[in-house]
């Protein structure tokens, strides 16, 4: 079975992220990893994300859209959510961020060996909201094209309204890691024998054909970005 794997002691080395507490895990410590590439790597290939948080001391975990400019997380929303007001607080929302890719249903002759081939990233920080407008421009940008390729440019930018009900909130990647688990079931030896199939159906992310909107112009055409992906 092979595994994405980096030695926590090196975690400080140039390319990968400092190891902390909380992002060194306590089970299968080996499918850790705090390479910086490679967590980007996941970062970009995936685009929705879990935002964890705590409100009314009780926690709360909302999937929502996110983009990635450099060494930043941009998650928006609408300025009446409370974790994006929380993080308008001068000492900010404290937030715990993942973001999982699933690559396999890994099939064991038992039950209890059954697993997921995946790669995930978990980001622990500070959220704050943004509030400078050029940085605001950027952000929301990033999460259209961090979706879809080419978007930003062919489809109008927010508008003053719009940009008003609108709250974006900026998460550092600087206490993050990734974890992934790759290869075939880890059956007990006396199972081999048991007559039951075993091994990976691998999970592809794949898109369908555009569907045009029912009051789109005929003669606007798919855009190219929209092809092959």
């Amino acid at each position: 079975m092979s595994q994405v794997t980096q030695d926590p002691a090196a975690s400080g080395s140039t390319g990968a992220y400092p190891a902390t507490d909380r992002t060194v895990p306590t089970r299968s410590r080996e499918r850790a990893s705090w390479d910086r590439e490679l967590v980007h790597s996941i970062l970009d290939e995936s685009y929705m994300c879990h935002l964890g948080f705590v409100r009314d001391g009780a926690p709360v975990v909302l999937p929502t859209l996110y983009g990635r400019v450099g060494e930043r997380l941009y998650v928006h929303g609408s300025t009446g959510s409370r974790p994006l007001r929380g993080a308008g607080a001068d000492e900010g929302l404290p937030v715990c961020l993942t973001v999982t890719l699933v690559d396999g249903l890994v099939l064991a002759r038992s039950a209890f060996h059954h697993s997921v081939n995946y790669r995930s990233v978990v980001v622990h920080g500070t959220a704050h909201q943004v509030t400078d407008p050029d940085e605001r421009a950027l952000a929301l940008d990033a999460i259209v094209e961090h979706v879809v390729p080419g978007r930003a440019d062919d489809s109008r930018r927010a508008n003053a309204r719009e940009l008003a009900a609108t709250a974006v909130i900026r998460l550092d990647l600087e206490e993050v890691s990734a974890k992934a688990r790759t290869g075939g079931p880890g059956d007990e030896p006396e199972d081999v024998a048991l007559p039951y199939w075993s091994g990976v159906l691998p999970v592809r992310h794949s898109y369908g054909d555009p569907v045009p909107a029912d009051d789109l112009d005929p003669a606007i055409a798919v855009p190219g970005y929209l092809g092959k992906r």
